[in-house]
């Protein structure tokens, strides 16, 4: 419910901060005093249309907060969590206009956008006035009312699983489909690139395995292309005429011997000694040749494989490319394609499943709000049976009430059933019914809005209804029975009520008076609860106008004694 309202600097509101409690509030107030306004600014707080015109002449900004205290279970608190704000037990509206009618919004002091403020508004407070209506007469939230007066919550939850049960099967149907219909456009394409990595067989890891042979390979080609070289500078080179270092050696050596005499072994012979240096020489080449031999034999080069290898790389590449994925993927990308050409021949007969799947899923959701429907159609009779014997005493005897349930169209289906639910009236007999809002004028819309609360009020997740002049033309027995009506309302949600009527006042729990006053050169407007005594003569006011008499406080007397 509403338990507090601050409002700074709009219009005629200089600094006013109001509670509230439960039950039936009353406000009351001569024509002008600016009760109008008080309502305006709780409608900003809500999430109105903000104006520039609002803001207090002389000021930068206009401000109002309005403070909500809700159960644990409200839904106005799961909205606030499923928008990742902090929700408590206690909720606080808030909204700033600027002088330029720009506006901000604030939710527990967070910021927030109007739409959701304005979300969050409708599920804390529902207004019924002369100028404006909101809940009753949008026929938006018909089904939802008639479905709290009389329809299992079961039944009601049962059509909205069935509902996403039938759009989740028509979903699959439809994703299975698309697949297929795209499989089939796609299928020479699909066999053809099935076929060609089928017979290049990518293996996981492999280009990495690739690339490491290749590297060792061309480094082991690289070593015998060295140890060749090396081998043919020692081999001889008869075919251009010349010798090898060897044949050169052997040659240099049987020159010295000449020098040498025979069996002569001094040393000290430069010959000698020249000599014998060739003669190691000699030894050293022919251990060289046989080292070089052996690594020769001993080398890894196979150009063959090589060139094996590179092709097989080369042709993974060229695959990755052409599919636009990395080398690595090709094998998940083989049996993506396998599952969707196995899809191709398979998908006839899923697709045959899952239509039969939406089928039966469309059956239950039918079914089910057939069985919704029928509820609505018996919970309507009654619920036209309870309004209309709330009417004659409201001065709507000559009115008719009718709620209509009537199917639409399977394209309108949702979680809420197959039908519409309307709350039409007529006011006068042979009237064609029609919507409440194009046929009731503002006082028989309010009026017939409370008789319709008296009726729904148990079931109302709204903590707080506004009445903005419901008595408006009517008086004697009538205002009474709105009186009384309002009170009974005010059993189970929060009331407040703006009231011209001194019989509706009577009925309040609490009652508030709006009054105008200038205060120096500026006129402001301003709230004040009324004591037993202030709210005596108010309503002795109410009754005999600007000069109070006994006879009016006599009067008030009877009236707050019967409210009592």
């Amino acid at each position: 419910m509403l338990t507090a309202l601050s409002i700074r600097d709009v219009v005629l509101i200089d600094r006013l901060d109001l509670s509230f409690g439960l039950g039936l509030t009353v406000l009351t107030g001569e024509t002008g005093a600016g009760k109008s306004i008080l309502l305006d600014s709780l409608g900003l707080a809500l999430g109105a249309r903000a104006e520039s015109g609002l803001v207090r002449a002389g000021c930068a900004q206009a401000s109002v907060a309005a403070v909500f205290s809700l159960p644990s279970e409200h839904p106005a608190l799961t909205l606030l969590i499923e928008q990742g704000l902090e929700a408590e037990d206690e909720i606080v509206l808030r909204r700033v206009v600027m002088k330029d009618g720009r506006s901000r919004a604030f939710v527990n002091d967070q910021a927030a956008g109007v739409a959701l403020l304005r979300r969050i508004g409708a599920l804390l407070v529902e207004v019924q006035g002369q100028h404006e209506q909101m809940g009753l007469a949008d026929a938006a939230t018909h089904a939802t009312l008639l479905d709290a007066f009389g329809v299992p919550t079961g039944l009601r939850e049962t059509v909205a699983e069935a509902w996403r049960a039938w759009r989740l099967a028509e979903k699959r149907l439809e994703t299975a489909r698309i697949a297929i219909e795209t499989a089939r456009r796609d299928e020479e394409w699909l066999r053809h690139a099935v076929d060609e990595l089928a017979t290049l067989k990518p293996g996981l890891g492999e280009e990495d395995q690739l690339v490491a042979d290749r590297q060792r390979l061309q480094q082991n080609e690289r070593q015998a292309e060295a140890i060749a070289a090396a081998i043919a500078e020692l081999t001889p080179r008869d075919r251009r005429g010349s010798a090898g270092p060897a044949s050169v050696l052997r040659s240099a050596s049987r020159l010295l011997q000449r020098l040498v005499p025979a069996r002569q072994a001094d040393q000290t012979n430069p010959a000698q000694a020249a000599l014998a240096a060739l003669e190691r020489a000699e030894e050293a080449l022919a251990e060289a040749d046989i080292l070089l031999g052996r690594l020769a034999a001993d080398a890894d080069a196979d150009p063959r494989l090589l060139e094996q290898t590179e092709e097989r790389l080369f042709a993974l590449r060229a695959a990755g490319r052409k599919h636009g994925v990395p080398v690595a993927e090709l094998p998940a990308l083989l049996d993506a394609l396998c599952e969707r050409l196995a899809g191709l021949e398979s998908g006839e007969v899923e697709l045959a499943g899952l239509e039969s799947a939406a089928r039966e899923a469309r059956a239950h959701f039918v079914a089910s709000a057939r069985a919704l429907t029928d509820a609505r159609q018996a919970a309507a009779g009654r619920l036209r049976d309870a309004v209309m014997t709330e009417l004659p005493p409201l001065r709507l005897d000559k009115a008719r009430f009718f709620v209509e349930v009537a199917d639409i169209p399977e394209s309108a289906w949702g979680p809420g059933g197959a039908d519409q639910v309307r709350f039409l009236i007529a006011t006068n007999p042979g009237q064609e019914p029609g919507p409440l809002a194009k046929i009731a004028s503002g006082g028989e819309l309010s009026r017939l809005m409370l008789a319709v609360k008296v009726v729904l009020s148990q079931g109302s997740v709204v903590p707080t209804l506004v009445f903005d002049e419901v008595d408006s033309g009517i008086g004697g027995a009538t205002a009474a029975a709105v009186g009384e009506r309002l009170t009974r309302v005010a059993e189970t949600v929060q009331v407040l009520v703006v009231t011209h009527s001194p019989q509706v006042a009577a009925r309040g729990l609490a009652h508030m008076r709006v009054s105008k006053a200038a205060k120096g050169t500026r006129t402001a407007t301003t709230v004040e609860p009324l004591t037993a005594d202030d709210r005596r003569e108010e309503i002795a006011r109410m009754l005999a106008g600007e000069t109070i008499t006994e006879a009016a406080r006599a009067a008030a007397d009877d009236l707050l004694g019967v409210a009592g």
